[in-house]
């Protein structure tokens, strides 16, 4: 395909492709226990993945007893009630998180008249301050009684978080009389000596101070406007390689109508317990692509619990609201929510002097590799389709050239080459391109993610994990992400590489297999 646009090299079967392809979506489609015969299975082979039924919002893990426990929504009446409506909070366990053990409903929904559980964050409440006890693991989460306020309540354990019970009914903190009032983080201040939480309440994060987790007073708040209504906010504090301490602001927000990730924002800047003034006005973005929402950061502990504050781990719900009950998972395994592999984040200084966060796939990984596949270096003109198939797997390799129009990868490529995504670099911009192939997105406007790239370069390191249902493109060793759902078929198992005007050298190729 010597010469060939990129409009001609994603022409093909793009617009329109997954109407013919998916199976009946919906949550009243299928009966998990009527699924599809074994020969069409579509749960990811090394993302984490809800046992049954429905999963949305991660809730930030914590590290209780040399494991993380890691908290999720989850619907158990999802297939039964033909809704997303009606979660409460699941929990798995893990020493590394890559492999989880499932550990039921921890904080269950309807045992009190305000419903069900929705999203907030727990903490160890390691002296006792809200009078359950030395190291009473606190839930702080949103619920919205019949009255349609949204508040925020607290549930409590006793026994290391596995159970947690009401204490009472009433919140902790009420609405004041707004619309949007949910999803509390909550933090210890040990300088001051107390509790800070950030709540997300539309165009503003609010930040509140307690003493005891269940009295909770207003200190300030910050506002953004512009980037949808501001929803799972995250506060914390890193340290970047060159020393700097820097506090860390970060809400999920729906951007795409002003042309923005539907991801995680983030700001760097100052925080004095009460205020957080930004570096910029603009945030930046965690993610690029269009599925990484709801998204959470947490402690990186050491095996033996040592606190490493120079990285945090996250962990984002891959999927997107415009378009949630859409999945084959539902039909072929019985369940609807998958989340993106956990990753390191850490701080980084720029040339310009200003702070951005970089994410990678969580190292842990590497101790799954159940096969390695070592191409060396690969020259391509036009599109070489390599001599691999598979439905889950990494590939990585630094691209170098020096003069072409774009380069990339196509991904889970059909046989005939119709069907195919595509990961790469064109022009100013990295990209990720879902077009080709079955996705959710019906409107056909959510197709390809773009996050700048600098053409003089004339290389570009790119880092590709591929599952059944979703691709995560890294570039430039985690400068910027994408992540993105995608269905192929399972026969679509092929893998490219390719150059628009001009010819590259893919360096280094590797691909990795996992077995979790």
């Amino acid at each position: 395909m010597r010469g060939l646009s990129r409009r001609a090299l994603f022409a093909g079967s793009a617009a329109g492709a997954g109407a013919a392809l998916l199976p009946t979506a919906g949550p009243a489609a299928a009966n998990p226990r009527a699924a599809a015969p074994a020969c069409a299975r579509y749960r990811a082979a090394y993302h984490f993945t809800v046992p049954d039924q429905w999963k949305n919002d991660p809730q930030r893990p914590l590290w209780i007893d040399g494991e993380y426990h890691y908290y999720y929504l989850y619907n158990p009446d999802y297939f039964a009630g033909g809704t997303t409506a009606g979660t409460a909070w699941r929990l798995a366990t893990s020493a590394d998180l890559v492999r989880f053990t499932d550990r039921g409903i921890s904080v269950p929904k309807d045992t009190t008249p305000n419903g069900d559980v929705w999203s907030g964050s727990a903490v160890v409440d390691t002296s006792g301050t809200a009078g359950f006890g030395a190291g009473a693991v606190i839930v702080l989460a949103t619920m919205e009684p019949a009255d349609g306020a949204q508040a925020q309540y607290l549930y409590y354990s006793t026994d290391g978080g596995r159970s947690f019970r009401p204490h009472g009914t009433a919140p902790v903190l009420p609405n004041p009389g707004v619309r949007d009032f949910r999803d509390p983080k909550v933090i210890r201040d040990e300088e001051r000596g107390r509790w800070v939480m950030a709540l997300a309440e539309n165009d503003k994060v609010g930040f509140y101070h307690s003493a005891d987790l269940k009295s909770w007073t207003y200190a300030g708040g910050f506002v953004k406007e512009g980037i949808g209504v501001l929803e799972c906010p995250d506060l914390f504090r890193i340290t970047a390689g060159d020393g700097a301490a820097k506090w860390v602001l970060g809400v999920s927000a729906n951007a795409k109508g002003a042309g923005l990730p539907n991801t995680y924002a983030y700001w760097t800047g100052a925080f004095d317990g009460s205020a957080f003034v930004a570096d910029a006005p603009d945030p930046q973005w965690l993610d690029h692509g269009w599925d990484w929402y709801g998204a959470v950061t947490f402690e990186k502990r050491d095996s033996d619990g040592t606190l490493d504050e120079r990285a945090r781990y996250a962990v984002g719900w891959l999927n997107n609201w415009d378009y949630a009950g859409t999945t084959p998972t539902i039909e072929t395994d019985g369940f609807n929510g998958t989340d993106s592999i956990v990753r390191e984040v850490t701080l980084e200084r720029t040339a310009t002097g200003a702070h951005r966060l970089a994410s990678r796939p969580i190292a842990a990984l590497d101790r799954y590799v159940s096969r390695t596949v070592r191409l060396g270096d690969v020259e391509v003109e036009g599109t070489r389709v390599l001599d691999y198939r598979g439905t889950a797997y990494e590939v990585s390799c630094e691209i170098t050239w020096d003069r072409l129009a774009g380069a990339g990868l196509q991904l889970r490529r059909s046989n005939d080459g119709g069907r195919h995504v595509d990961a790469g670099v064109y022009g100013d911009y990295a990209f990720l391109n879902r077009r080709s192939t079955v996705n959710p997105d019906a409107s056909g406007r959510w197709q390809e993610s773009r996050s700048p790239f600098d053409p003089s370069a004339r290389r570009v390191r790119l880092r590709v994990l591929v599952d059944r249902t979703s691709v995560e493109l890294f570039v430039d060793d985690g400068r910027y992400v994408h992540t993105s759902e995608a269905f192929p078929y399972l026969i679509d198992d092929r893998l490219a590489l390719f150059t628009v005007a001009g010819r590259a050298v893919f360096r280094d190729t590797v691909l990795r297999e996992f077995t979790v």
